[in-house]
C-alpha cells in the first residue's frame, strides 16, 4: 500500500498514513500526548477532522457527532476515515487543544 502524506494546517506537521490505516492511527505516531486512544470506534466524537484537501473513504460514523452536512462538508472522525490521497486537515473538537502543542 502507498503511504501518502497527511498535513494538519494548523501546525503545518505532518505525517504518513497508508490506506490501510486511520487517520487517528496516523496522528498517533506523532508522539503527542493527548491523541485519543479509547473509543476508536467512532462512538465518543473526540477525534472530529476537517478534510481540507484530498480524498478519503470511511467507516460508518454516529450521527450524533456528525451530521450528513459535517460529512458533506468533509468534516468526518479520524478514527473512521482512510486516507486514498495526500490530504490537508484541520483537527476540530477536543483533540485540537493536543495537535496545537507541536
Amino acid at each position: 500500500m502507498p503511504a501518502f502524506e497527511i498535513k494538519l494546517v494548523e501546525t503545518e506537521s505532518s505525517f504518513e498514513c497508508d490506506a490501510t490505516k486511520t487517520l487517528l492511527d496516523g496522528m498517533g505516531r506523532l508522539g503527542m500526548r493527548g491523541i485519543p486512544s479509547g473509543c476508536r470506534g467512532g462512538a465518543c466524537g473526540v477525534c472530529k477532522i476537517e478534510v481540507i484537501a484530498g480524498s478519503f473513504t470511511h467507516k460508518i460514523m454516529s450521527r450524533s457527532h456528525i451530521s450528513e452536512e459535517d460529512e458533506h462538508s468533509g468534516r468526518v472522525l479520524a478514527c473512521r476515515t482512510y486516507p486514498s490521497s495526500n490530504l490537508e486537515l484541520r483537527v476540530l473538537g477536543s483533540m485540537k487543544r493536543c495537535m496545537n502543542k507541536v
